[in-house]
């Protein structure tokens, strides 16, 4: 449970069109909740359920990748 806890805490995700590329999101809910502003598909609103169009992908990234994308050499 602690692992997949750290996990979950340690990634970040955006959803990708073949047009578009979304914002990144501390969680995949959020994520979700967005994906229809770039297209990449729509909640259900009966179920909840995230339905993906197609050609829709789903991109999990590591948060500490937005810290070494700053850095430079000393």
């Amino acid at each position: 449970m602690e692992l997949v806890h750290w996990i979950s805490t340690m990634s970040r995700y955006r959803f990708i069109t073949p047009k578009r590329t979304g914002k990144w999101y501390p969680d995949l809910q959020t994520a979700k909740q967005f994906a229809a502003e770039i297209g990449a598909g729509f909640l259900d609103s009966r179920t909840g359920r995230f339905v993906a169009y197609v050609g829709t992908k789903l991109e999990i990234g590591a948060l500490h990748d937005d810290l070494q994308e700053g850095l430079e050499p000393a």
